[in-house]
């Protein structure tokens, strides 16, 4: 009997190790709108959400974001690129935190700590555009060790 159990939670140790994927996750789906993520960290997935997707293109929308951290934040650099078709047709870098420069409330916080935010967002865009897309985000701290990373997929049916 004991044995089995043995077997039992090896095989499903060894499942979880063999899987180096995480869930699609679904940010918002709307009639001519949908956003989906998928957390291209191996390591750690992590939580966000939206209320409606057509709030985006608003100056201000609400979020929620959830995870623990694996690596502290002193400095903190996101790299965004959209993919169409397999190729990258556009790039942004910036500086999200350093000392004496922050833009977000969680710079600074340490390994291990859960990072939990509920609250406004401002992207500064007017319009999502329009077809089918990748949006590449990657978030690295001042050791270029990966904070956070995901692919989201964008499905844009609507007419500005």
């Amino acid at each position: 009997m004991k044995t089995s159990n043995v077997l039992v939670l090896f095989l499903v140790l060894l499942y979880i190790n063999a899987s180096t994927e995480w869930p699609t996750h679904t940010v918002c789906k709307e009639d001519n709108l949908e956003i989906y993520y998928k957390s291209c960290d191996p390591q750690q997935d992590f939580s966000l959400s939206i209320d409606r997707c057509s709030d985006i293109t608003s100056n201000t929308f609400n979020i929620r974001a959830a995870m623990n951290l694996r690596h502290s934040i002193k400095e903190l650099y996101v790299k965004l690129e959209m993919i169409v078709n397999g190729k990258t047709v556009l790039t942004h870098s910036e500086t999200l935190c350093k000392p004496g420069h922050t833009k977000l409330i969680f710079c600074g916080m340490k390994t291990g700590e859960p990072l939990y935010y509920e609250g406004p967002v401002t992207l500064g865009i007017k319009e999502i555009p329009q077809g089918d897309y990748t949006i590449s985000a990657k978030l690295t701290n001042e050791d270029h060790v990966i904070v956070a990373c995901a692919d989201f997929t964008v499905k844009n049916y609507l007419e500005y």
